[in-house]
């Protein structure tokens, strides 16, 4: 006997853009779902018409998109299926579950204020066709009275909730529209979702939501409730913490694939394993290394991961991530002739860079063109002296074979020649082929950018030379 598929789903609102807890929810169903030979679905969930964009939910795309989650299917409109969420409601009705409940705003308003701390009990409740009036109703649930609602959660353990607590949740509004609790159960047994995977802020909604699936006697999906990432004073992620959405880390420089790994991370564990790449986390995520403490969002650990995925990954695909992210900063493009030179030097420049920006900053002796334009401090390594010694390397350099122990020993040849040690020869050098004076070893900018290149360069300030 097999057992049914795995089928998770995120349900964002499109009202903003996707926010890095969204973000980290949407990776564990992926996750989930994916290691299992699952679905993973997507559900927009656009009730609220008033604060729903098609700009959000572009922008909800394209964050799941470039942090590489692809999901099965047309993403689903919640909006769209309003009619077959208001069928449910009917049959809910018709069925004895629910029941008409005529009570107005201001009578339920002065209930809740005579009887302070309890859920409203709408006298409607046991009432029949005969005490009908002709006039608009909501549709209620008619909840248990007695006794508890008890979940048991994959994350928090078996949640109780007494029923006495809860009221007779409104289902369908007496427009005819409806409420939000109804749509996302309806919705996720429609789409057949097993496993809803989720912020802990949802666990109170699940006691209202597993009422409607045992009333309309549909298996319930197994919860597993994730604790909020908080930033690193403790407190509710926010603004003002630094970057909280996506698009934000996007732009920061931290790849995909580091996000991945570090969101992977926040508030789930395999052990010490702190580096991993995506064939890992699938093979390894599952709901029972979730914990139930508050993530913390940590600047350096995603620092740290990051530069250990920039490190890990080959030059052609650095290159696609640095255009990708020139991309989504509104920067140039590269031209194929900083690639031509770039890509030589990634090799050694990727070990030290931790975000792609400092990757762009370490090769940027690479992205310039001539004449190399001198920052104050380049200027000033480039005196009379230094000038005088960069002629006698490009001299010792015109008939060099082009290898890197030949370049080393050119140059300890011209501070031998002149008394000094190899780096007074290598500081105007620095300054001549990157126009600034902390740059990569100035071998291998010399080995990345060609003989060519580098002669012309070392030339356009050895002439000025005295």
């Amino acid at each position: 006997m097999t057992s049914d598929p795995i089928v998770t789903r995120f349900a964002p609102s499109p009202t903003g853009y996707l926010h890095i807890g969204g973000a980290r929810t949407a990776l564990f169903n992926w996750l989930y779902a994916r290691g299992r030979g699952g679905k993973f679905l997507l559900r927009i969930e656009d009730t609220d018409r008033a604060r729903s964009t098609p700009e959000a939910t572009a922008a909800i795309l394209q964050g799941l998109t470039w942090l590489g989650l692809d999901w099965d299917g047309e993403p689903v409109s919640q909006f769209e299926g309003m009619a077959r969420h208001a069928e449910v409601a009917r049959a809910m009705l018709e069925a004895g579950s629910a029941y008409r409940c005529y009570s107005t705003p201001e009578e339920i308003a002065a209930w809740r204020e005579s009887h302070p701390r309890q859920p409203f009990q709408s006298p409607w409740r046991d009432k029949g066709p005969e005490d009908w009036p002709d006039a608009p109703y909501a549709i209620r649930l008619r909840a248990p009275r007695e006794g508890e609602t008890v979940i048991d959660d994959q994350v928090q353990g078996e949640v109780r909730f007494g029923n006495d607590q809860l009221d007779d949740m409104v289902l369908l509004r007496s427009d005819g529209t409806p409420v939000y609790m109804l749509a996302v159960v309806v919705d996720d047994h429609d789409m057949g979702v097993t496993h809803v995977i989720r912020g802990d802020d949802h666990l109170t909604n699940a006691a209202r939501q597993v009422q409607v699936f045992d009333a309309m006697g549909w298996k319930r999906p197994v919860f597993a409730h994730i604790p909020l990432i908080h930033g690193e004073d403790g407190k509710k992620l926010s603004k003002r913490h630094g970057a909280v959405g996506l698009h934000e880390f996007a732009a920061l420089g931290y790849p995909a694939e580091a996000m991945r790994n570090y969101l992977a991370r926040l508030g789930w564990s395999h052990g010490d394993d702190e580096l991993f790449d995506d064939a890992k986390a699938l093979e390894w995520f599952d709901l029972s290394g979730i914990g139930r403490a508050p993530a913390r969002l940590d600047f350096k650990k995603l620092e740290h991961v990051s530069g250990w995925h920039i490190g890990q990954m080959p030059g052609d695909r650095l290159l696609i991530e640095l255009d990708a992210f020139l991309s989504e900063t509104g920067q140039p493009a590269l031209t194929q002739r900083q690639k031509s030179w770039l890509t030589p030097a990634l090799d050694a420049l990727k070990d030290k860079a931790k975000t792609l920006p400092a990757l762009l900053d370490q090769g940027r002796f690479a992205l310039v063109e001539r004449p190399v334009e001198l920052d104050p401090k380049a200027e000033a390594a480039l005196d009379t002296v230094s000038r005088g010694m960069l002629k006698s390397l490009t001299a010792a350099l015109q008939h060099a074979s082009w290898t890197r122990d030949d370049l080393e020993q050119a140059a300890k040849q011209v501070a031998e020649e002149n008394g000094v040690g190899l780096g007074k020869v290598a500081a105007p050098v620095r300054a001549a082929l990157a126009g600034r004076t902390s740059t990569p070893s100035v071998f291998d900018m010399m080995m990345a950018l060609g003989r060519d290149e580098t002669l012309a360069r070392l030339n356009d300030q050895a002439d000025q030379a005295g």
